[in-house]
């Protein structure tokens, strides 16, 4: 989707200028749709940026298809890293007043045994305090973020459905965009476009290569007055069905989001359906004092459901365009690092748009050259979120009979239902699950990356590969000597799927 432009038509475009007056520069927005930046999307992503840009001086048009209080099952909880940004931002106070949550950690219980894996206390702090999270309602939480774009200077934002990509036809350069308001067409032109569309993001596939995949669903009910086994944490519920994440949003209200597995049978149309995997296989897994509630929201039949994606990141090339947030790169949402992700590439591109070191963003040389920077700086934390995220969830939703059960037979591998995964990864998983029962720096270090406090890709490495020999030590301790070359062939078998689960996302993340 892009209108092309003819280079004559670019005398319309008026370029803001700072020496010009701040009246004159919201007439230019107002009047005449032009800015310094125009961004489409106001959700977490843009609206941050719309703030973050509009305090250094630029002219902002914040372009969004409905002001209406979003609803959605995901973008419910903000690690301690993402909190910390959002106070480097200046929007710390977008989680007043909106019922949220603090969150201190996370409890994981692997078929009913629970370990608490509390946030890392913070070096920084001389009181040594733990830092935390906060869960709150999606929705609310983006009407407080467009609260404060709308009362930051230079900054406009427009309800407008954007339909297409404005581009000189000579130059290739992205002028800005054509949009619905209403039954007119209208134009919106800037020195810099930002596509923050999210997900579904409808100029994605135009200008980035890469294109989502999706394996699963999260299904997500919404729990009333329901008792979780460990207050103001997290929780991750693993057992026979894919895991099942657990968090409080509000005083009331706790978020249940379920993984189903594309094609799974046991929530096929023939089995009874997506309610019927809920009821028959997940919830005789859940925690027995969550188990009413979850019933109950099941019975009420509210279910909706959003895919999990992977989007390996891509550095922005396009000349006048930069592609952010979910439309640019995804991860699993088990590990809740999308908001995390989002407030920090904030952080960095206001850093690296700054006007001390790029005046006019129409000068497309130097702003691509600062979004190859942006791209390769960013990866000290999005690679940690994003490879952590997808190695978690192959280890969590490796359902399957309990590797530590007499199903787990002589040759290692298990007798495992139809729609299950392969026993390494179940061996995995609970080596996992025992790792973190040590404590210490076994469950510091993972869930500081888990975080966004710990911004060090080799941590995430050397913790991946301790819990696979870990769980090949489990394996050969408790396997009886007279099979050990079978121990020996199972072990190689693990570390080999161990490596075979992470290096893809490793290389995804070194590509330009």
């Amino acid at each position: 989707m892009r209108s092309e432009v003819p280079n004559s038509s670019r005398s319309m475009i008026l370029r803001s200028d700072p020496d010009v007056s701040a009246d004159v520069r919201d007439q230019r927005r107002l009047r005449d749709h032009d800015a310094d930046v125009v961004i489409v999307g106001a959700g977490i992503l843009g609206c941050a940026l719309a703030v973050a840009l509009g305090k250094q001086g630029r002219s902002v048009l914040l372009l969004e298809k409905s002001l209406k209080e979003p609803d959605r099952i995901v973008g419910e909880l903000l690690q301690p890293g993402g909190v910390a940004a959002l106070e480097k931002l200046g929007l710390r106070d977008c989680l007043d007043d909106i019922d949220a949550i603090p969150v201190y950690g996370y409890e994981v219980i692997y078929y009913g045994q629970g370990v608490e894996i509390p946030y890392p206390e913070n070096a920084n702090d001389p009181n040594r305090r733990r830092p935390e999270g906060r869960s709150f309602h999606h929705g609310r939480f983006i009407q407080k973020l467009r609260d404060a774009a709308m009362r930051t200077p230079n900054v406009n934002i427009v309800e407008t459905t954007v339909t297409d990509i404005v581009k000189n036809g000579w130059t290739g350069q992205i002028l800005g965009v054509q949009s619905q308001t209403k039954l007119n067409s209208d134009y919106y032109f800037g020195s810099l476009t930002v596509v923050a569309d999210g997900y579904s993001s409808k100029f994605r596939k135009q200008y980035i290569k890469h294109q989502p995949v999706s394996r699963s669903k999260f299904w997500g009910l919404e729990l009333i007055d329901t008792e979780l086994p460990r207050p103001r944490h997290g929780h991750v519920v693993l057992g026979d069905s894919a895991p099942v994440l657990l968090y409080q949003i509000g005083t009331h209200e706790t978020r249940a989001l379920v993984d189903v597995p594309d094609n799974i049978p046991s929530a096929s149309v023939k089995n009874g359906g997506v309610k019927s995997h809920l009821r028959n296989v997940v919830l005789p897994g859940l925690p027995k004092s969550v188990r009413p509630a979850f019933e109950a929201a099941l019975d009420k039949g509210a279910l909706r459901s959003m895919p999990n994606s992977w989007l390996p990141p891509t550095t922005n090339k396009t000349p006048g365009m930069v592609i952010l947030g979910d439309a640019m790169n995804m991860r699993h949402p088990l590990t809740g690092g999308g908001m995390t992700v989002a407030f920090n590439d904030v952080v960095l591109l206001s850093e690296l748009l700054n006007p001390e070191k790029v005046p006019d963003l129409g000068d497309t040389k130097v702003v691509l050259q600062q979004m190859s920077k942006f791209h390769w700086q960013r990866k000290n934390l999005t690679s940690v979120i994003n490879i952590l995220a997808q190695a978690l969830y192959s280890l969590f939703a490796a359902n399957g009979t309990d590797p530590s059960d007499p199903g787990y037979t002589t040759n290692y591998s298990l007798t495992l239902k139809p729609e299950t995964a392969d026993p390494q990864l179940r061996v995995l998983q609970l080596g996992c699950f025992r790792y973190f029962q040590m404590g210490g720096q076994c469950i510091d270090g993972p869930v500081g990356l888990l975080a966004g406090i710990i911004r060090q890709p080799f941590v995430l490495f050397y913790h991946f590969f301790a819990v696979a020999l870990y769980s090949i030590w489990i394996m050969l301790r408790t396997r009886s000597l007279l099979r050990l070359p079978l121990t020996v062939v199972g072990g190689a078998a693990v570390f080999w799927k161990a490596c075979v689960v992470i290096f893809p996302y490793i290389f995804s993340e070194v590509k330009v």
